[in-house]
């Protein structure tokens, strides 16, 4: 079984970081960093493939890792992560308890828990999926590779959208019947105080690009989505943003990216 983690990363200037996120496979590490540079090198005997590109965006940042990918299963992470000792482990055990799934959802340790807990084994279906970050993934590189499926470099941190891409990246996945399975074991923990590469508070910015991705997630009923959105979590933003100014900003969102969609047909 050869497991195989995927960072992406920003602006990494030495290689301090796998000793940081406490790595123990193989690993390649995207540095978004300003420099085209591919650098090789052995951490307690596991090799390390840094590849650093000048570009921006979460979305390209993965596709490169995805890319150059060799392992069989594929552990997705961010710069903002610590794994646990003996992650490969819990993997090979999450592998034994569903050897036939394509994607493993896994749990995310919290100091302040804020996302959703797995509890149990269990099938993630059309409901579900947008639960569901990049760095809670393993994937069956073989499954991906067949489907064809990569990254929206659209969505995502450092695109034009700020976020959304690991969320397109499971529906393409459910789309293309990609077996989906929930894992009640975490493999790290992330650091909640490290600055977010999109998230800057409940503004305009935040619900104008909630908007677009609900259209490009549901062209057809993205308006609805986008109602039930701001109803469910209103209290979430109270105090930051309107109501009415949430949903205004969501429509606009919405119409820009399904014209922009329409223009590129």
């Amino acid at each position: 079984m050869n497991l195989q983690t995927l960072i992406a990363a920003i602006d990494q200037e030495d290689h301090t970081l796998v000793e940081k996120m406490n790595i123990q496979t193989d690993t390649l590490v995207g540095n978004q960093c300003g420099r085209n540079e591919t650098e090789r090198f052995l951490y307690r005997g596991s090799s390390v493939v840094y590849l650093n590109a000048s570009d921006r965006g979460v979305g390209r940042n993965r596709n490169r890792l995805l890319d150059a990918a060799t392992g069989n299963y594929l552990i997705l992470a961010d710069d903002d992560m610590r794994f646990v000792d003996g992650y490969p482990g819990i993997v090979e055990k999450a592998l034994d308890a569903c050897p036939d799934a394509d994607v493993y959802l896994f749990n995310l340790i919290e100091k302040k828990p804020q996302r959703y807990i797995n509890r149990s084994f269990r099938r993630i279906g059309r409901m579900q999926y947008a639960r569901y970050g990049a760095a809670r993934m393993v994937l069956r590189r073989a499954a991906i590779e067949e489907a064809g499926l990569r990254f929206s470099t659209e969505f995502g941190g450092g695109a034009k959208y700020g976020s959304g891409e690991d969320t397109i990246f499971l529906q393409a996945c459910f789309k293309h019947g990609l077996r989906i399975r929930a894992v009640p074991y975490a493999l790290a923990e992330i650091d909640q105080e490290a600055p977010s590469s999109w998230f800057a508070g409940y503004n305009e910015h935040y619900f104008y690009d909630k908007g677009a991705l609900y259209a490009a997630l549901h062209p057809v009923a993205c308006r609805l989505y986008a109602l039930r959105f701001v109803i469910r979590y209103r209290r979430r933003f109270a105090g930051q943003y309107g109501v009415r100014e949430a949903a205004r900003a969501m429509r606009r969102g919405m119409e820009a990216y399904l014209h922009e969609s329409k223009g590129s047909d």
